[in-house]
């Protein structure tokens, strides 16, 4: 067992990581993990602290190694943001952080999950801590890809970059690691299109696999435009109520947290002086809820994007066994079949492009149930 087992088919990044951990002369104080959703950016940034802190270079073991993947190691630290942006006051108290020597590793490693969301000035923060680099810290950069980081900071940092595993791969990961049924880890990883944490997620909670064969039917409901309009409200809807359970207990446990930090009684008004402080959490809170419910909403969009994939490979010949390409949503082929041949291959690329586009709405914050509704009145058979 080591560090590294979870990675699967990243067996070319690993063997650039594992290089750097035992040769000095390949180490350098910033790198740059990139790659598609899924494909581990996270794990390998946090497999690659432990190598870094481990005696033995990562053996999974070692109290290095477990603490450091667990992100509870004194010199690893771990952000991972739930705004839409890491602002300066993000960033600023990690620079000072790394000036500090490790308190007992060979190193101090600082892992930023959401690079891409560095804007301007803090992202100038950060490269002046790059620049002017403390001889034992090590920055590990994640983002979905080398463009969507500041230039100055990928410039200066060694990139590594991670692929999408294969789906074979991640169906044997299911079954070896967490005891998934063969049938379901293979169902699974291909609907999450090798997805390691959404597979797992589909293969633990069958909540979750119900929710996403909803949002695929809303191919087959939609028949005009009011059914258009009802099934948006239905997806906004499932979307608020989900963030909101993800998000409700911690927000409440936060608030209370807050309240005794600050010497007062839960649910009592606050003196003026200290309604500030309650007033900043309450608008993170809000901000967290607002981004958890647009990645609900981005998630069904992109299952809805790979069942019209589907359709359109079976629309062009391209889908089937012999030498074809696997469709995403195999227990599906028959809606399929029927939605293939409902339809023409311009009318799917349509509908994708709908998706596409309400997908970039959500980004640029328009309303919600205005993007949804406008995806699904496009959703809607054409004459």
């Amino acid at each position: 067992m080591s560090v590294w087992d979870d990675l699967v088919g990243q067996e070319a990044a690993v063997a650039v990581l594992r290089g750097a951990v035992a040769d000095p002369s390949a180490m350098t104080h910033a790198w740059l993990l990139t790659g598609p959703p899924g494909s581990g950016r996270s794990n390998a940034a946090r497999a690659f602290a432990a190598a870094l802190l481990c005696p033995r270079g990562g053996c999974g073991e070692c109290h290095e190694c477990t603490t450091a993947l667990a992100g509870t190691h004194a010199d690893v630290e771990v952000v991972a943001t739930e705004a839409s942006i890491l602002r300066r006051q993000d960033v600023e108290p990690l620079v000072q952080l790394a000036q500090r020597s490790p308190s007992g590793g060979r190193w101090r490693v600082i892992v930023i999950e959401d690079a891409d969301r560095l804007n301007e000035t803090s992202g100038n923060v950060l490269l002046k801590a790059i620049e002017e680099p403390p001889p034992r810290t090590v920055w590990v950069l994640c983002a979905p890809s080398p463009q969507d980081v500041l230039v100055t900071i990928r410039s200066r940092s060694r990139s590594v970059v991670l692929r999408v595993p294969p789906v074979d791969a991640v169906a044997r990961l299911l079954v070896e690691r967490d005891g998934v049924e063969p049938a379901l880890a293979d169902a699974v990883a291909h609907a999450s299109q090798s997805h390691i944490g959404l597979a797992r997620r589909l293969a633990r909670d069958p909540d979750a696999r119900a929710r996403r064969r909803e949002v695929l039917d809303l191919a087959r409901r939609i028949r005009g435009v009011p059914d258009a309009v009802l099934a948006a409200g239905e997806l906004v809807e499932v979307a608020q109520a989900e963030s909101k359970a993800a998000t409700e207990e911690r927000d409440a446990d936060e608030k209370s947290r807050l309240y005794r930090a600050l010497g007062a009684e839960e649910g009592k008004p606050l003196p003026p002086a200290l309604r500030s402080q309650l007033k900043a959490l309450e608008d993170e809170q809000k901000r967290r809820a607002t981004r958890a419910q647009r990645d609900v909403l981005d998630r069904a969009m992109t299952d809805l994007l790979s069942l019209y994939r589907d359709v359109l490979l079976v629309q062009l010949g391209a889908a089937g066994a012999d030498g074809g390409i696997d469709l995403v949503n195999v227990e599906l082929a028959d809606s399929v079949a029927t939605l293939a041949a409902d339809s023409t291959p311009e009318q799917t690329l349509r509908r994708m492009d709908a998706i596409g586009t309400a997908r970039e709405r959500l980004a640029a914050n328009v309303a919600p149930l205005l993007a949804v509704e406008a995806m699904a009145v496009a959703l809607r058979p054409q004459g």
